[in-house]
């Protein structure tokens, strides 16, 4: 008969949940990870008195666990043996590492099922002082020799693959992304070059791996984003790159947030803003924006209005110099003033916000147009703007089918439930009748 498991008992005790709640969680994550569950109180009650979980659960139940208490917990201090990766304190090369995630990515088919889509707060992200001049990315030895050139190549891909991005969704570009990764970038981290070159190869491989892991948010697989973005980081402190480096932790930041994880969110976007050198206008007000929006999605009003302000301050001066970050403009900030109203109960003012964010919007960003004008008619449709909502989501089944984007298609899939009580409604009717000629049936919710 198998021992009670007392370490994972009383962690079980500090949460404060039910065995009910307990199963919830879990089950929460694995429906989050694109792998639904249905444990109830029997099972939980199982594993505390000492019979172990499926390993393909256990991280699920350390992850539930690390959100709830706010801190890491690994394999051991919940009572579970550990697997070789814990074991063991030798970590893979940066550039071994960008291999194996580069080639997970090109074939679904070698992608674990054990977190690879599990966003965890219980990440350990490196400082700036962690990685800041690290070298060990570069493995020399190799006949190639690289130049600047090649240099130039990868960060003319790299844009090239940002706006194939904007334009048609991160499940057309990023396959993309991680073959260019795996069979250009990392052979030209290994290869011989002077150290001004492989430190300029470096921070473009560095902006690569950030894209890539926003592209893999964009599809929900949450997991695979957190590891392209760790070794965004490590590729940025290797080469010096603080403005990559910044950028990734704000990044993460948006994931987080975006998840509901306002503690994480804020943690990561104070981390980005307290490690930006010297910052001009618009990339304060695009650190500035992160950390209102988290701020108010951990009801820190007092915070969230200063950062806000901040931005919109740092924003005019930047909009009266030269576009020196142009991915942050005017549009964006909108777009935050109306998360922070949202989430500080101006319900109204947010919708004006994000009317404001649409009218400012390039008509290239159609992913982003198809996520915002979609949560602008949501709003609207919960201020009773029926009619409103109605158009603002036609303009948004116009764009969609020119997009390939897990976060559209869910937005899509939330469309169809929130319209579907007002269906007596004829213009509700017309939209939803129209949202089935573009929907393919398995978004349709049943």
């Amino acid at each position: 008969m198998a021992s009670p498991n007392e370490s994972l008992a009383r962690l079980h005790r500090e949460t404060g949940w039910t065995l009910r709640q307990f199963a919830q969680e879990v089950n929460k994550l694995g429906t989050e990870r694109g792998t639904p569950l249905k444990y109830r109180e029997p099972s939980v009650h199982q594993w505390l008195n000492g019979h172990m979980p499926k390993e393909a659960v256990r991280p699920l139940i350390l992850e539930a666990l690390a959100r709830k208490l706010g801190s890491p917990i690994t394999h051991s201090e919940a009572g579970f043996p550990c697997p070789p990766a814990e074991e063991s304190s030798a970590l893979p090369s940066t550039v071994e590492g960008l291999l194996d995630l580069g080639r997970q990515d090109m074939d679904p088919s070698r992608r674990s099922v054990l977190g690879v889509g599990l966003f965890s707060v219980a990440l350990t992200v490196p400082n700036w002082p962690d990685v800041v001049g690290r070298t060990e990315a570069v493995q020399r030895g190799e006949a190639q020799r690289i130049g600047m050139s090649d240099v130039q190549s990868v960060i003319a891909m790299t844009e090239r693959l940002s706006d194939i991005d904007d334009q048609f969704g991160g499940r057309t570009a990023r396959p993309m992304a991680a073959a260019y990764l795996v069979n250009t970038v990392a052979p030209y981290l290994r290869a011989d070059a002077p150290d001004d070159v492989r430190k300029a190869m470096m921070a473009a491989a560095s902006d690569l791996s950030y894209l890539t892991g926003y592209m893999a948010v964009d599809e929900g697989v949450h997991g695979m984003a957190q590891c392209y973005y760790l070794k965004a980081l490590e590729l940025a402190g290797a080469s010096e790159d603080h403005l990559t480096f910044c950028t990734t932790l704000r990044g993460m930041s948006v994931q987080a947030v975006d998840l509901g994880q306002g503690a994480e969110a804020l943690r990561l976007a104070d981390a980005a803003a307290a490690t930006s050198p010297q910052a001009g206008p618009r990339m304060r007000a695009f650190l500035a924006g992160q950390q209102a929006h988290a701020a108010a999605q951990q009801g820190n009003k007092r915070m969230a209005l200063q950062c806000i302000r901040e931005a919109e301050t740092a924003m005019e001066k930047a909009e009266s110099q030269s576009k020196t970050f142009g991915s942050y403009n005017p549009s964006s900030l909108a777009y935050h003033v109306g998360q922070v109203r949202y989430q500080l109960g101006d319900m109204a003012g947010s919708v004006e916000s994000l009317k404001e964010s649409k009218r400012l919007r390039p008509s290239t960003f159609r992913r982003t147009s198809i996520r915002y004008l979609s949560m602008l008619a949501e709003r609207q449709l919960e201020v009773g703007h029926l009619e409103s909502a109605c158009e603002t989501w036609r303009n948004v089944l116009e764009i969609y089918p020119l997009v390939q984007s897990g976060q559209c298609d869910r937005s899509i899939t939330a469309m169809h439930s929130r319209i579907r009580p007002y269906l007596k409604n004829p213009t509700a009717r017309d939209l939803h009748e129209r949202a089935r000629l573009v929907t393919p049936p398995n978004l349709i919710p049943a």
